[in-house]
């Protein structure tokens, strides 16, 4: 039998937990605890502002831009911080989106406009943005239990694939990179490949079933084998119908044949892509250009020409990171460790004091290397179906 003051905080327990399972995602939410992720807490410190603003402040517009945003929020997942997420969504939504993602497309780029204001500077949205928002909202609300974000994802999933998605001739389905401004004259398609990270795609067609993502999957897979003759990728890419039937890919025709700074997360979604998926090997394979500079020089360049391979200066440390998954996946264990701790001690060199009173962190090196790094240290993988895998102490799951 229970004395009365045991009884009275048993029922006070009761009624809480009680509470606490009744009153959905948001209160279930409230009990999660943060892991320890000391780069996901440097990049807080440093990009993420108090109202869920990433800033890059490497430009005169001091701009944010979706796809910060959007990364910012898988990193948020991956740390199992849901208050950080809900801001990061929050602030896309009302300044993005114009306050309703369901029906608009999330501008690309925010910032200081030239008369001072600050607003959207181009309307137009960023596929891969996108990609990562739906993915990011849908694991969201699986492990967190939260159906409105479940409910976020799907909205917006199906306007991209209502804007962004277009069936090229000979190929399939295929994402633009953005609604406007990439079908050029003479029926030539400009796309880029680092948009189209497969693990992401086999979360989007579980989804949506009867969307085009398989297929997607699938005109990823020929995409990057068709175009890199030396092993090497180019930030973007043409397509050109020759026929109501068929097509090409060829050289872009305003981006060249150039592969650096958007390319070298081909290599990385290539690596974190689970070895059982069917189109892990075809897509590393045909990328091992990029081992053999790195074996060569001991570091990755910072460009490539894709169609003589010849390559030319040295890739910062969100470089090295990115390319550890790609390297360890391939077997290329010492390598991988050399370019992990490249990455790291450049990354721990940026936070030194001199550093940071001329200038805030490189914001693209902590991005890289919160996907590289991350994946690295066991801080979250992706099932073959595309869901994440990460080892939290205390699941935000019901």
């Amino acid at each position: 039998m229970l004395h009365a003051n045991s009884a009275s905080r048993w029922l006070a327990g009761f009624v809480l937990s009680t509470f606490l399972s009744l009153a959905g995602g948001r209160a279930i939410a409230a009990t999660c605890v943060a892991v320890d992720w000391p780069l996901w807490s440097d990049f807080k410190t440093h990009f993420v502002q108090p109202d869920g603003r990433v800033l890059d402040a490497s430009t005169p517009q001091l701009h944010s831009s979706s796809e910060g945003q959007s990364y910012a929020m898988f990193f948020a997942l991956v740390a199992n911080d849901p208050p950080a997420f809900e801001k990061l969504w929050r602030w896309s939504i009302n300044n993005l989106a114009q306050g309703d993602a369901g029906t608009v497309l999330p501008g690309w780029i925010w910032g200081r406009a030239d008369d001072g204001s600050w607003r959207v500077l181009d309307p137009n949205s960023a596929s891969d943005a996108d990609l990562w928002y739906v993915y990011s909202l849908l694991e969201a609300g699986r492990l967190w239990n939260r159906p409105d974000y479940i409910q976020d994802a799907m909205r917006l999933l199906a306007l991209v694939e209502s804007k962004e998605i277009v069936s090229l001739p000979g190929l399939g389905p295929m994402l633009l990179p953005g609604p406007i401004g990439f079908e050029q004259p003479n029926r030539i398609w400009q796309l880029n490949p680092s948009y189209l990270p497969v693990p992401v795609l086999r979360r989007l067609a579980t989804a949506s079933p009867s969307g085009p993502w398989a297929g997607v999957a699938a005109s990823t897979a020929r995409l990057i084998t068709s175009v890199t003759p030396k092993g090497f990728i180019a930030d973007w890419v043409g397509y050109q119908a020759t026929s109501d039937t068929n097509g090409r890919f060829i050289i872009d025709p305003v981006k060249g044949d150039r592969g650096s700074y958007d390319a070298i997360r081909v290599y990385l979604w290539a690596g974190v892509t689970p070895n059982v998926d069917p189109l892990a090997t075809r897509i590393r394979d045909a990328l091992k250009g990029m081992t053999t500079a790195i074996a060569t020089f001991g570091f990755p360049p910072e460009s490539v020409v894709t169609l003589t391979g010849a390559i030319s200066g040295t890739g910062p440390f969100g470089f090295s990171a990115a390319l550890v998954p790609y390297l360890r996946s391939t077997g290329q264990a010492a390598m991988a460790e050399s370019q992990l701790q490249r990455a790291r001690r450049l990354q721990i060199d940026s936070l030194a004091a001199p550093a940071l009173e001329q200038h805030q962190p490189p914001y693209y090196d902590y991005v890289l290397s919160l996907f590289g790094v991350g994946w690295a240290d066991g801080r979250y993988a992706f099932n073959p179906n595309g869901t994440l895998r990460a080892p939290w102490r205390n699941p935000c799951a019901t």
